[in-house]
């Protein structure tokens, strides 16, 4: 670890600010993992068991392709989409042979960016909002789309995030578009994938590009720059290798917030009101690409270091010590799907062959490993006594949380499931690549 001066040190037993202990999703879904970013929610009337016509309230086919999740205010469910126009024939042969080879082509000719608002209710579409369009867009990863970062939602304002396409502001009473700023670039290689969080009067989001790594935060209410911050770690030459699209935490450190900020090789902790510094970590490997977003409990923050070995960390803070790594385990560790901590228990599953691994979150031992097939790319969902897992190919399993492991359904919807679920007023919505569900016990038709 390269720490700052003394007098900036804060190494003192860490708890969630109080955003993260509000575990009732009663009143809404405000981010991606839901009230404060940790994938847990109260739902006792989320059904444990569902399909195309089972304990379906609605649902509603979703115009153009995106990955994030939805959240929610009041009645009101809200989406991002981009609505893609392929470029011509003759428009991609003069790309390439412009081509200098230093850079991916689109296929693209434009893209177009879209907050989209749902009746809780009824799921009629009663907004469709245009934010702004991209021509030549960069390319995406095939397991990627240009409106894979979630929104957050406040009451009366939606922020919509693109990476370094641009990011939006929406009154969600009128659907006015208040704010837009398209000034901060990076190359992503991959397309954008970090969420942004709001944090007081800031809107906090990660820039980690191959050929610029920073963090930023714009003021909520006009989408002007608060403040920027490069990252300061050493990091490979290779530009492929400082990529990253983690999403960052704010925890309460001795009644001091901070932005627990994963980057390519490092984990940062800034001041979340000017961006200073106030230190950093050393993974101790090789570790860019990260996706999943941290948890926390217990003192320890744990994270998924991404590409190219992953291996799931715990880093501890308190008793006067430096933060430092606290165990790591190397077996199946998810790139994308974002861990969930329930009690003493860590729950991850493998982005590949779906092997879910139960470890003791003190310890880092194993209690279980368990082969659920499938790829995944959604982060794990805890409700009531229950763990969700979603896979790409539409299947979800719900399982039982505790040190053993036990199944308790496999649900199946058409489609892929990239998005992570959302869970308000005891329902549960999941968004496939195709519609917006909304699911809740039924009469009838209940397990």
């Amino acid at each position: 670890m390269i720490p700052t001066p003394k007098s900036d040190r804060i190494a003192l037993p860490m708890l969630l600010v109080a955003g993260a202990l509000c575990l009732n999703a009663a009143n809404g879904w405000p981010e991606w993992r839901g009230p404060g970013g940790q994938g847990h929610a109260q739902g006792s009337r989320v059904p444990t068991h569902w399909g195309e016509d089972r304990n379906v309230s609605w649902k509603t086919p979703i115009p153009g392709r995106g990955w994030s999740s939805p959240v929610i205010e009041g009645d009101q469910v809200w989406l991002s989409t981009a609505i893609e126009t392929e470029a011509r024939p003759e428009d991609v042969a003069r790309r390439l042979k412009a081509n200098t080879g230093d850079q991916p082509l689109t296929l693209l000719e434009k893209v177009e960016f879209r907050a989209l608002c749902v009746d809780g209710r009824s799921g009629r579409i009663m907004r469709d909002v245009s934010l702004f369009s991209e021509r030549e867009p960069q390319w995406v990863h095939q397991l990627n789309s240009y409106a894979s970062p979630t929104p957050v939602v406040e009451p009366g304002y939606l922020y919509a995030h693109f990476g370094a396409s641009g990011t939006a502001c929406v009154n969600t009473q009128t659907g006015q578009v208040l704010w837009k700023n398209t000034s901060l670039r990076v190359l992503h290689e991959n397309g954008p994938g970090s969420s942004a969080i709001l944090w007081r009067e800031l809107l906090i989001f990660h820039m980690d590009g191959s050929d610029h790594q920073y963090v930023v935060a714009l003021h909520k209410r006009t989408g002007k720059l608060a403040w920027k911050t490069d990252r300061t770690g050493t990091m490979n030459d290779n530009p492929q290798l400082k990529k990253s699209y983690a999403t960052p935490l704010v925890l309460a450190v001795d009644g001091q917030e901070q932005l627990l900020s994963p980057g390519a090789d490092w984990l940062y902790s800034y001041d979340p009101a000017s961006g200073r510094e106030l230190w950093k970590l050393h993974y101790g490997k090789l570790a860019f690409s990260l996706s999943a977003r941290p948890v926390s409990g217990h003192g320890m923050i744990y994270l998924s270091t991404g590409y190219s070995r992953p291996e799931m960390l715990a880093i501890r803070y308190g008793d006067g010590k430096e933060p430092g790594i606290a165990w790591r385990y190397a077996k199946g560790v998810p790139t994308m799907a974002s861990p969930v901590l329930v009690g003493d228990e860590l729950y991850f599953v493998s982005d590949s062959g779906g092997m879910l691994t139960c470890l003791d979150a003190h310890t880092g031992v194993e209690h279980y490993r368990e082969r659920l097939g499938g790829e995944h790319s959604a982060s794990l969902l805890h409700v009531g006594a229950n763990i969700h897992i979603p896979s790409r190919d539409g299947t979800t399993v719900v399982m039982a949380a505790g040190k053993s492991f036990k199944l308790l359904a496999r649900n199946e919807l058409p489609g892929r499931i990239m998005a992570s679920e959302a869970i308000a007023d005891g329902a549960l919505f999941i968004r496939t690549d195709a519609a917006l569900y909304r699911l809740e016990e039924r009469s009838g038709n209940a397990p």
